[in-house]
């Protein structure tokens, strides 16, 4: 919650950039979009690599936030795409990974990138939003067509698709970048 008294879609504005009514993109937010929204940035402490090690590592994936003026400017431009593009998704297949569809050339996830079954099925991009980590820390996002396959029971990965995963990982970042650099086993 912020200290001065503004409402939570003027925090982070400069006095002479705010707006007399809230915009529409930050009408009707979930909880926790208000509640970073409504956060000065001065508050706000970025994850250092130790601990987004440790969120992967515990499966904390809900503890990577934007810092909170990022995450307004990331809303704002969320609802531009969606009045582009119909939908966010939509951007990035079409836009970002210039996909024409969603169907994998191949079955089995990860097999070798390099393979003409495989070209295409995979693209690695940077974040282009990231989250309110270190800024030395470079935000990777691995895109497949292809659905990884989770425990019913958990909700998590299986452990054989985390398996693949790691093996995928290093394959690709840790012959390069030593693997405590990429991240707790790989993923």
């Amino acid at each position: 919650m912020t200290t001065v008294d503004v409402p939570y879609w003027l925090v982070n504005v400069p006095e002479k950039e705010r707006p007399s009514e809230c915009p529409e993109f930050l009408l009707d937010l979930s909880d926790r979009d208000r509640e970073l929204v409504d956060r000065f940035d001065r508050d706000y402490h970025r994850l250092s690599w130790a601990q987004v090690k440790k969120c992967i590592e515990d499966n904390q994936l809900d503890r990577f936030v934007r810092v909170p003026s990022d995450h307004r400017k990331y809303l704002e431009y969320n609802a531009q795409l969606k009045k582009e593009h119909g939908s966010v998704m939509n951007f990035v297949i079409k836009e970002r990974l210039c996909w024409p569809d969603l169907n994998p050339k191949d079955t089995a996830p990860f097999t070798d990138p390099a393979t003409e079954a495989r070209a295409g099925d995979i693209k690695i991009l940077y974040n282009d939003w990231p989250y309110g980590i270190d800024e030395r820390i470079v935000h990777l996002v691995v895109w497949t067509k292809f659905s990884l396959p989770d425990d019913p029971s958990t909700q998590e990965l299986t452990k054989e698709m985390r398996r693949e995963i790691d093996e995928y990982v290093d394959k690709t970042f840790c012959q390069a970048i030593s693997k405590e650099n990429v991240g707790p086993e790989g993923i």
